[in-house]
């Protein structure tokens, strides 16, 4: 017998026969969410409900609401998407791509294939059918080798190009009837646990619409980007130089030697961009400030240095600013609901001090200018200073550089934009996107 500890029900401890599953415990100690459980964090790793369990554990069952829920909900949206289109149209592949509002934005591989409101509604009522009849993702084992080929036999030429990098013996594949996928992490049990989507033509592809993790009992709301649906399109021209869309492609232009040519045309593209941006900011002549914003870990200061680089080739003084340094003292930032520092939340930034600074150097005058020192919690005045010359431009970075409070004491007609995402063009492979949060986290990792 083997002791479970179960978080869900205050730490119960409980003893079952070896080889005892993740659904049975469920049903046995009666697990009830606020929507179907569709896995189980095991000593913190997640596992699929037809996980057995041989030796002690401590187990948290999740649903959709849970981050890790919505992944494997995620997934599984995306195979039974794959699975519906061929049935329906068995000569056509899909490519999982982006995220935007509302879900995920889907391309036929066949550039040709002319996507209508016919071919959405076979594809969407096909995935609605096998929802409505329960099939099981099932999970098999079998040698690499044998994988590989059956990926060859599939046209599946990415997997196959992935798992030739991979030095282990067996691997895993997954089934949906007769159809073979595999995926980075667990699946729901079966297609009736995906009920909440849409499917409906965009641009020149598909929007698989997702529901909301926060209330999942919805679709998120749809709302268009134009502006982010364009980069998107330039990633795609920037994959089809590098060629390297997937994680297979990429190993195998490493192992040819090719690793210090992709970086140097990669950061050739980039600079391409930025130089271009400084373009931009010289053709408006009256562009004083520049305001470079971003999530975290998505490359704010090393964009706001290669800007400000390339006004400075154009005959601008650049002057930056990290609004890093602004934060109000520890004691004064806000909470978010579990009680946690909230740095995201602009009233965690000492607007009054940096608009007050912000005129003062508008003016002309010299400004004594704050470190922020997160382990003290606090502004430290290590002397540095700041002033505006003629020529000056001042370049201010920071995660709420673009709320309009911010600048709300500056002529917008001075100001300049910029947003800086860590977008990922690279995917494992067609039907496994890489989300930029995670490129983030990684990213993260390494600097701090």
């Amino acid at each position: 017998m083997i002791e479970i500890v179960c978080t869900n029900k205050e730490n119960i401890r409980k003893k079952y026969a070896l080889g005892t599953t993740l659904d049975y415990i469920a049903e046995d100690l009666n697990i009830q969410l606020p929507y179907p459980i569709l896995a189980a964090k095991v000593n913190n790793e997640v596992k699929s409900l037809k996980y057995e369990i041989y030796k002690s554990k401590i187990i948290t069952f999740f649903d959709l609401s849970h981050i890790s829920g919505y992944a494997v909900y995620e997934r599984s949206m995306y195979f039974l998407l794959y699975k519906a289109i061929k049935d329906t149209y068995p000569e056509q592949d899909i490519i999982i791509k982006y995220s935007i509002v509302g879900g995920k934005y889907c391309e036929f591989e066949n550039p040709d294939f002319e996507v209508n409101d016919e071919v959405v509604n076979n594809i969407l009522q096909r995935m609605k059918a096998m929802v409505a009849a329960d099939i099981p993702f099932v999970r098999t084992q079998m040698l690499t080798e044998e994988a590989i080929a059956l990926y060859e036999q599939k046209k599946l030429f990415d997997k196959k190009q992935l798992l030739q990098h991979r030095d282990i013996f067996y691997t895993s594949v997954y089934y949906l009837e007769d159809t073979p996928n595999y995926f980075f992490g667990c699946l729901a049990p079966s297609t009736k646990y995906l009920t909440m989507f849409d499917l409906i033509k965009y641009e020149s592809g598909l929007l698989l619409r997702m529901p909301s993790r926060h209330d999942p009992s919805k679709l998120i709301k749809q709302r268009e980007s134009p502006k982010l649906f364009s980069i998107f399109k330039e990633h795609k021209k920037w994959n089809r130089i590098m060629e390297v869309p997937y994680v297979g492609a990429l190993n195998d232009a490493v192992k040819q030697g090719k690793s210090t040519e992709l970086l140097l045309i990669a950061e050739a593209l980039q600079e391409k961009k930025i130089t271009k941006i400084a373009d931009e900011i010289a053709a408006r002549d009256n562009i004083k400030m520049v305001l470079l914003s971003g999530p975290s870990s998505s490359g704010k200061t090393t964009i706001c240095k290669r800007i400000s680089v390339q006004l400075g080739v154009l005959g601008f003084k650049p002057v930056q600013l990290s609004l890093d340094n602004y934060f109000v003292e520890r004691e004064f930032t806000p909470k978010d609901k579990e009680g946690k520092y909230d740095f995201e939340h602009i009233d965690a930034i000492d607007l009054d001090l940096f608009h007050e600074q912000i005129s003062d150097l508008f003016e002309g005058k010299e400004i004594k200018i704050p470190t922020y020192d997160f382990h003290l919690g606090k502004k430290v005045w290590k002397g540095n200073s700041l002033q505006l010359k003629p020529g000056s431009i001042l370049v201010v970075e920071g995660i709420h550089c673009l709320n309009p409070l911010v600048s709300q004491n500056v002529d917008s007609e001075r100001i300049f934009k910029v947003f800086v995402s860590a977008l990922t063009s690279l995917a494992m492979d067609k039907h496994n996107p890489i989300h930029s949060n995670d490129n983030r986290l990684i990213r993260r990792l390494v600097r701090d």
